[in-house]
């Protein structure tokens, strides 16, 4: 890693959240303001004249917005990612789904405190670890690309080295052999949604099996992604409602600021949303999720954690390999942030580590059925 400042570009047309976004980025250490900017076309001149590293973005400005200037960054491959503000409601959370398949690198709801100070407060608890995010990841990609056999290859097992004395098993099979999966458990942050518009359409209507997701989000965003994914792919997908039953066929998405577990009673399993506190400050939380999984399907679990901040989901993972399940691990190369899958990697927990253009094709092996053709 290097010493350089992440330089960054206050791109909003609010003279109140310019000042909040660039106070609070002051108090970061390795991190430079280099310029405001009050619209989208005043801010790609300045990206041309300044180069900075990232943006933080409005959408909704005047004369060009932040969806156009992401659409412009991108058919222009200029290379500066962007973490946008997004309001709350229901068109604010649209917006940002689009933003992030437009290849924002992550979003912050704007805070609506009852001072300024507040809506430093809670814009600095959301802004500074997704900045330091961004950082940490463009030092790693940059070494990762520098390296040739880093970036290629299909899915594999993770090195003998790495896997504590673990049985290497060229092909895991669920449950050790006692049957085909009964359930599809998936864990996903940071980078989750433009991954999931690249997985999930891979996954066929007859996988004959439900999946369960956690994407951490606020409220409203969740409802927002389910909608979007659901027209894109061949399996049903939805925000999880308490109580609603669990199906195969079926893509059940943690709603944001719940817990989301499930339970068995009279051979029905249902899905359980609740407001229980965070864990690992996330909620919904992959732990969460993944303990309630292992307690009711026991052994016939696939696994899945991918890109994202922190390392929820690692004890989930560690339970669920206990009970028998696979686990299967997006690898460092393709994760937009490898923290949540680093632990299970490196433990060897995982049994297979996989670029994520190759986890649906890993997810359907294991299950037994056939890679449906990307919508």
């Amino acid at each position: 890693m290097t010493d350089e400042k992440i330089r960054v570009l206050v791109v909003d047309d609010t003279v109140t959240y310019r000042k909040i976004v660039s106070n609070v980025l002051a108090t970061m250490p390795g991190v430079e303001v280099v310029a405001t900017a009050v619209n989208g076309r005043i801010a790609l001149a300045k990206i041309a004249q300044l180069q900075p590293d990232i943006l933080t973005l409005d959408l909704e400005m005047p004369e060009m917005d932040g969806l156009e200037v992401l659409r412009h960054l991108k058919e222009s491959g200029i290379d500066v990612g962007a973490i946008v503000l997004s309001g709350t409601s229901t068109h604010g959370a649209n917006a940002t789904m689009e933003a992030l398949e437009l290849g924002a690198f992550d979003f912050v709801a704007k805070p609506v405190g009852a001072t300024l100070e507040e809506s430093s407060q809670m814009l600095q608890q959301e802004l500074c670890p997704k900045l330091k995010a961004f950082g940490r990841t463009r030092q790693v990609h940059k070494i990762l690309r520098g390296q040739s056999s880093a970036c290629h290859g299909t899915a594999t097992q993770p090195p003998a080295k790495n896997r504590k004395g673990a049985e290497h098993r060229d092909h895991p099979v669920v449950g050790g052999g006692r049957g085909q999966a009964e359930v599809i458990a998936i864990g996903i942050s940071t980078g989750g949604p433009q991954a999931l518009n690249r997985m999930l359409p891979q996954l066929p209507a007859d996988l004959g099996v439900p999946v369960l997701l956690v994407q951490h989000m606020p409220p409203v965003f969740t409802k927002s992604l389910a909608d979007d994914l659901n027209k894109r792919c061949a399996l049903t997908i939805s925000e999880a409602v308490d109580g609603q039953p669990v199906q195969a066929g079926h893509v059940l998405i943690a709603p944001g600021g719940k817990q989301m577990q499930v339970t068995k009673e009279g051979g029905q399993t249902t899905i359980r949303i609740t407001d229980d506190p965070p864990v690992n400050s996330c909620r919904p939380s992959v732990d969460t999720l993944f303990h309630s999984v292992t307690r009711t399907y026991g052994s016939g679990i696939i696994g899945v954690i991918m890109t994202g901040m922190g390392n929820d989901g690692s004890q989930g993972c560690r339970q669920m390999k206990q009970q028998g399940a696979v686990i299967i691990a997006q690898d460092e190369a393709s994760c937009v942030v490898f923290g949540m899958p680093r632990e299970p990697v490196e433990e060897g927990i995982a049994d297979v580590v996989a670029p994520l253009d190759e986890i649906a094709t890993e997810i359907v092996r294991l299950a037994g059925k056939k890679v449906a053709l990307c919508r």
